[in-house]
């Protein structure tokens, strides 16, 4: 059975940093690109940032130079790091795995992430 975990959210002011954690289970972790889109109230969901298994990273235009998306393969765990946050920031974000490969792609339940004043 699959689950991936997420933690890390919370509430945050404008300027500040979070960092958001997902624990994976059941899954080849390593050969899994690892991912975090966010669904804010009223719009669709959209990729944040991924991590390929061979370390390719990519980024959304509007978090470039303020996320930083890295994984531990040893602890089955990807990390995003948030710096800057505004408030256009606020979502609940999603963590993703996904292999071509397997065929198989997989999101957690999600964890909310507040940025006010």
């Amino acid at each position: 059975q699959v689950h991936l975990a997420e933690s890390g959210g919370g509430f945050v002011q404008p300027g500040g940093s979070l960092t958001l954690s997902c624990t994976a289970s059941g899954i080849a972790f390593s050969r899994y690109t690892m991912g975090w889109y966010r669904q804010a109230l009223g719009k669709e969901r959209a990729l944040v940032a991924y991590i390929t298994s061979g370390d390719s990273i990519s980024y959304a235009d509007s978090v470039k130079g303020r996320f930083t998306i890295s994984r531990d393969n040893a602890k089955n765990t990807a990390y995003l790091q948030m710096n800057n946050l505004k408030p256009e920031d606020t979502a609940v974000y999603y963590c993703y795995a996904g292999s071509v490969t397997e065929r198989t792609s997989f999101f957690g339940q999600g964890t909310q992430v507040t940025v006010s004043s």
